[in-house]
């Protein structure tokens, strides 16, 4: 049994937020595979299973907030007994330029709160991280109020594009596992937008 966990914050008015894109990808794929969330009663979050291949895999959405994510995802590998090397966390990474996607399969958390938070309550570091990435802000902006404003217009037109890639690139994670999939995934990418002089 594979589990992937989309960070982001609960609630309608972060629902389209550069913080969400965790969340985003993971709706994306239970949108794919016509799968419904519901919840997950004992894991403070939202949870939906499926098959790929011969593969269950369950999709979660934590609904404590993004820095309080580690008590959700350490509540769903105890629920479902899945093991660290059966994990896949997709999260918003601002080192990363918007338009491109990349795989790891352990780390540090970078000065990812919700990462963090992760890594902390498992004791752990060595578990796969999809990092979907959302660009720097402009030097003005605070990177705290960055992550919550929505992405620009210009963004919005690649993003179901990235959104997609970010889907094939998961779910090829189930299907091959990290090693094969970085190796094709982490090569990709959609022409990074020049958002320098616009404002979020």
């Amino acid at each position: 049994m594979k589990l992937i966990v989309g960070l982001g914050n609960p609630g309608t008015v972060y629902a389209s937020s550069r913080h969400n894109a965790g969340y985003a990808v993971v709706k994306a794929i239970a949108h794919s595979k016509k799968v419904l969330f519901k919840r997950d009663n004992g894991t403070s979050s939202l949870s939906a299973k499926l098959k790929v291949g011969p593969k269950t895999v369950i999709l979660s959405l934590p609904l404590t907030f993004m820095n309080l994510s580690g008590g959700a995802v350490k509540g769903l590998l105890e629920k479902y007994k899945i093991d660290l090397a059966d994990l896949l966390i997709v999260y918003d990474d601002m080192d990363l330029e918007f338009g491109r996607i990349k795989l790891r399969p352990h780390g540090s958390s970078a000065g990812h709160r919700g990462v963090e938070s992760i890594i902390n309550s498992l004791a752990d570091n060595g578990f796969a991280r999809l990092k979907v990435g959302i660009g720097r802000p402009h030097k003005y902006v605070e990177s705290s109020d960055y992550v919550l404003t929505p992405f620009s217009k210009k963004e919005k037109e690649k993003l179901n594009s990235i959104i997609r890639l970010a889907l094939e690139c998961c779910l090829s994670w189930v299907e091959t596992g990290v090693v094969e999939t970085m190796n094709i995934y982490n090569k990709k990418r959609f022409d990074a937008l020049d958002t320098s002089n616009e404002a979020s």
